[in-house]
C-alpha cells in the first residue's frame, strides 16, 4: 500500500506508524538518535554529580538552599501530564481521528509551554534572589548546563510537534505522516523520562544534601 494513498477508517491499519518500510526505517534511525542523546545526557549527569558541591566559598548557596519543592513538583506534574496527553493523541491517531489527535497534541504543546515558562521563572529567580548564575561556581555551570540542555530539548520537541500540526492541518492523516507524529510523540516521552531523572538526581538529592 502506497503511503500517499487516500485512507479511510475502514482501511486504516492498526499500527499505521509501522505500516510501511519507510516508517520502519524512520524508527530505526530514531532509536539510533535516542542512543546518542542518552550518551549526552549521561555525560551531563555525571558532570553534575561531580560538581554539585563545588562552590567558591563556604557561604555560597548550595543545592539544598536553592531548590524549592512546590515549584519543581508543579513543573514535574505539568510535564508528566503532557506525556499523558501525547498518549491520548496517539490513541486517536491509531483510530484515524485527526481532529482529536490535533486537539490533544495542542494540549500537549500548551503544557510544554507552561513547563518552559516555569523553568525560565525558576532560572530568573535563582539569578536575582541567590545570584546563582552559570559562571558563579562549578555547581552553577553544571546545573544550568544539564537543566538548560533539557529545556532546549523541550523547546525542540514543541517546535517539532507544532510544525507537524501546521504542515498537516489540511492534509489529514496518511501512512506518510503517521510515523512522523508517532516519532515526535516518542521523543516527547523521552524528554519526560529524562526530566524524571533530573527531578530525582538534581532536585531531590540536592534537597536532602
Amino acid at each position: 500500500m502506497h503511503a500517499e494513498e487516500k485512507m479511510t477508517h475502514e482501511t486504516w491499519p492498526a499500527s499505521p506508524e509501522k505500516a510501511t518500510l519507510e516508517a520502519k526505517n524512520k524508527f530505526l534511525g530514531f532509536w539510533f538518535f535516542l542512543g546518542g542523546e542518552t550518551v549526552l545526557f549521561a555525560s551531563l549527569f555525571a558532570t553534575y554529580l561531580a560538581l554539585k558541591d563545588k562552590v567558591p566559598t563556604a557561604d555560597h548557596v548550595l543545592a539544598k538552599d536553592l531548590f524549592e519543592m512546590p515549584l519543581v513538583f508543579l513543573m514535574t506534574m505539568i510535564l508528566l501530564t503532557s506525556s499523558l496527553t501525547s498518549v491520548y493523541a496517539m490513541y486517536h491517531m491509531k483510530n484515524f481521528n485527526f481532529k482529536k489527535m490535533q486537539l490533544w497534541l495542542g494540549i500537549t504543546v500548551l503544557l510544554g509551554l507552561s513547563f518552559l515558562g516555569l523553568e525560565i521563572y525558576e532560572f530568573n529567580h535563582y539569578v536575582h534572589e541567590f545570584h546563582h548564575t552559570f559562571s558563579s561556581s562549578a555547581f552553577g555551570s553544571a546545573f544550568y548546563t544539564l537543566v538548560g540542555f533539557h529545556g532546549a530539548h523541550v523547546a525542540f520537541g514543541l517546535c517539532w510537534i507544532v510544525s507537524l500540526m501546521i504542515r498537516n492541518a489540511k492534509r489529514g492523516l496518511s501512512l506518510y505522516n503517521a510515523p512522523k507524529f508517532y516519532t515526535a510523540s516518542l521523543y516527547w516521552h523521552y524528554i519526560d523520562v529524562v526530566w524524571v531523572f533530573i527531578f530525582t538526581v538534581v532536585y531531590l538529592m540536592g534537597m536532602v544534601g
